[in-house]
């Protein structure tokens, strides 16, 4: 693993080396990072209300659930990460939403909060389309792993979840 600027870079034969726990703690550290650059630009588009914003995507992506939704069905407690509680590939699954709806809102220069939420949606149900027509799992039918990414973080030091 190569360290540049603080960042690790993984190749492909090392990140398919890891343990599932280990992909899991990399593509949640992507998506954290991926969720900022969104942010960045949603706010740029003119969102102010970034919980309907992110539920936009989680409904395109999930079929209709928003966070509280999934949160629900995964048996989170109050105020849980829902991301913390996802496996790899339904992080990846985000990872890949959130990446393209940022390249949208730039590329396309989106501006208006209903605008930029609309975009949101529309990516996270063609991602979903994209899973379905390969005949992939829908990121609602994944398992849930059985400790979230901070449990684990707890139990050994050697996880750093980043902020």
């Amino acid at each position: 693993m190569l360290s540049k600027l603080g960042k690790w870079i993984i190749t492909e034969k090392e990140y398919s080396s890891l343990t599932e726990e280990e992909k899991r703690f990399y593509q949640r550290d992507l998506t954290r990072k991926g969720n900022h650059s969104l942010n960045i630009a949603a706010k740029n588009s003119g969102v102010k209300n970034f919980d309907k914003f992110h539920n936009a995507g989680y409904k395109g992506l999930y079929n209709g659930e928003i966070a509280n939704d999934i949160a629900k069905r995964k048996n989170l407690n109050y105020r849980e990460d829902i991301l913390d509680n996802m496996g790899s590939d339904e992080l990846i699954a985000n990872l890949f939403r959130i990446s393209q709806t940022e390249q949208k809102l730039k590329k396309d220069n989106i501006q208006g909060e209903n605008n930029a939420n609309q975009v949101h949606y529309n990516v996270g149900k063609k991602v979903r389309k994209a899973i379905a027509d390969i005949g992939g799992t829908m990121p609602e039918d994944l398992p849930t792993p059985d400790k979230s990414l901070k449990q684990i973080e707890k139990e050994n030091k050697k996880y750093k979840v980043s902020n």
